[in-house]
């Protein structure tokens, strides 16, 4: 059983050097050049999004860069989506509006609506902005030099995550958690192996001449989580691709409350691990419960530095994600049972062919 806990504190080792990395490997975005002037169309799939639409659309409008088009997709809207957008289509001649026709068989209604949008843009890029983003500084214009220096077909940036309740931060940051002690950000763009892939559907940027070419939303149409899918077709079509996050530059508050953070992360929390059951179970029960056979078959000093291994990696991802040391270490623990039971309800979720997001089965 001793080599049970040795794995169990190797792991967590593992995990430390990776958050590490991830916090000194940080890809700053590069300086705004004033003379690179490319149209961008902005592209903004909308389904009952009334408290969040009015916002993003004011950011879009104090960016500096002005070489831009606004593609917003009415999603059969139930709200007052549709008639907020159209104030700022009246307004902003860059503003246009897409009505949905319906959703036809065979798709899901995301995919859909990005595909849609992007058959409409004429932009030499295409930027994917979830409608709950908010954006400030240069981010339009540093995003698309970074994508031409670095001659990428996709960049992704994870937002930094604004919490309001308890409930949100005993959920939210274990995406995180998940994705900084296990991937190191750099080895996306770095790394040629589709497995070292990420990314986040709130923030995704493509070449447009790469994303004709590949059609990725029409080709994962069926595909829950269809951010990581599409990341991981790119690597496998040796198309570079590079995944960010930590900007101040682009915020989003996903969800609102403890039961609506679960059942968001539920929908791709299985997909962070290949779609393995088994191995996201693994994972829960290692980081979760492992401290228990280092506590009772390894020496008290091993003990000692493995709690401090597992404090430390909490505080570098913290910093690297811009969220709050204090909670994060605070509720570290019950961030993990919690986990735990997202985990269940995605495993049910899949088992029973059955999810829904947005009014919609999914």
């Amino acid at each position: 059983m001793s080599i049970v806990a040795w794995f169990v504190f190797g792991f967590a080792v593992m995990q430390l050097l990776v958050a590490l990395a991830n916090l000194l490997f940080r890809q700053p975005l590069p300086q705004p050049d004033a003379d690179f002037q490319p149209l961008v169309s902005i592209l903004i799939p909308a389904r009952n999004e009334e408290q969040n639409i009015a916002c993003l659309l004011k950011d879009i409008q104090a960016q500096s860069y002005k070489s831009i088009e606004v593609l917003v997709y009415n999603d059969q809207s139930e709200d007052q989506t549709k008639a907020i957008v159209q104030k700022f289509v009246a307004a902003d001649k860059r503003i246009k509006l897409i009505n949905s026709e319906g959703l036809p068989d065979g798709w899901l209604g995301k995919n859909h609506a990005c595909y849609k949008l992007a058959e409409k843009a004429k932009g030499e890029y295409y930027l994917f902005l979830d409608a709950d983003v908010r954006i400030s500084g240069e981010i339009i214009l540093e995003t698309v030099n970074m994508l031409r220096k670095h001659r990428l077909g996709l960049l992704t940036i994870f937002p930094r995550q604004l919490m309001e309740t308890w409930g949100e931060w005993l959920v939210v940051p274990s995406m995180n958690y998940i994705l900084l002690s296990l991937l190191p950000l750099i080895l996306v763009r770095l790394s040629g192996f589709a497995s070292l892939s990420a990314a986040n559907g709130q923030f995704m940027l493509f070449d447009a001449q790469t994303y004709k070419q590949q059609q990725p939303h029409e080709k994962h149409r069926l595909i829950r989580v269809e951010d990581i899918s599409i990341a991981r077709s790119f690597k496998k079509a040796d198309i570079r691709i590079a995944c960010l996050t930590g900007t101040n530059d682009i915020r989003c508050r996903m969800y609102s409350g403890f039961d609506n953070a679960v059942q968001g992360l539920s929908r791709s929390v299985l997909m962070f691990f290949g779609n393995s059951t088994i191995i996201t179970l693994l994972f829960w029960a290692v980081s979760t419960l492992g401290f228990l056979f280092v506590w009772f078959l390894l020496p008290l000093d091993i003990f000692v530095i493995y709690v401090l291994i597992l404090l430390f990696t909490r505080v570098f991802i913290s910093v690297a994600s811009r969220q709050n040391i204090f909670k994060n270490l605070v509720l570290g623990f019950f961030q993990q049972w919690v986990l735990g039971y997202v985990i269940f309800i995605a495993i049910r979720s899949q088992m029973q062919s059955k999810f829904e997001w947005k009014g919609r089965q999914v």
